[in-house]
């Protein structure tokens, strides 16, 4: 069943990224994470707009029967706006679309025409100033802190100056935008994301591979 987004919480929102989770016990792999997390988050690779594949609507749709948490479909492809309509109807609550890819700005319209939250995320290479336009049309800002296309990569810590201007520019549009980080996120650069601004942490290997991902989430919370 699907529950509202985003949630209101007094730290960062922690957002598990399903892409470093276990496929072969996919709701095993989710169950320590769904009473500890805000929402999840399901990485979409076409294998042009970055150098991998992931997963499409089908292993979304899994993803909502293995957890009550928020989706958001993060489409990390080159043209977004075809794929819109697929992940709307496998269950996400929230869709992502790059700065960078076809139509953004016309994939923003289609997802909020559909009723769900709307994102916007930025290469660690894209300024600031291409969001910007965008803003009112946001519910989520995502800063890129590892070029996109696979887990597992080291923080870039050379992003946070972006971060910070992009939670300056939120604070002046007056509007309640997200400000999200997604790329390298563990124990020590989740403290440095939030201080620079952001609301909500992508964490991906970082957590499915902790010895006890549960008590690696509740150890975020207290940070």
């Amino acid at each position: 069943m699907k529950t509202s987004f985003p949630l209101p919480c007094g730290r960062a929102a922690l957002v598990p990224s399903v892409l470093s989770a276990d496929f072969a016990c996919l709701k095993g792999s989710l169950k320590p994470v769904n009473s500890l997390a805000d929402w999840v988050q399901v990485d979409v690779m076409d294998g042009r707009f970055v150098p991998n594949i992931s997963f499409g609507p089908a292993i979304t749709a899994a993803v909502r029967r293995a957890s009550p948490l928020p989706i958001d479909a993060h489409l990390m492809v080159a043209e977004p706006l075809k794929f819109i309509d697929a992940f709307a109807k496998a269950g996400s609550d929230l869709i992502t679309v790059h700065a960078e890819a076809k139509d953004a700005g016309a994939c923003l319209k289609k997802i909020k025409a559909l009723g769900l939250k709307a994102g916007l995320a930025l290469r660690p290479g894209t300024p600031l100033s291409r969001a910007l336009p965008f803003l009112n049309s946001l519910d989520l800002l995502l800063i890129m802190t590892v070029e996109p296309g696979f887990g597992g990569q080291a923080f870039m810590p050379a992003m946070l100056p972006k971060v910070g201007a992009a939670r300056q520019a939120i604070r002046r549009s007056g509007r309640k935008v997200w400000l999200q980080v997604d790329g390298g996120i563990n124990s020590e650069t989740a403290v440095l994301a939030a201080v620079a601004g952001a609301d909500s942490l992508v964490i991906g290997s970082a957590l499915f591979s902790a010895a006890d991902p549960a008590a690696f989430l509740k150890g975020l919370k207290k940070l």
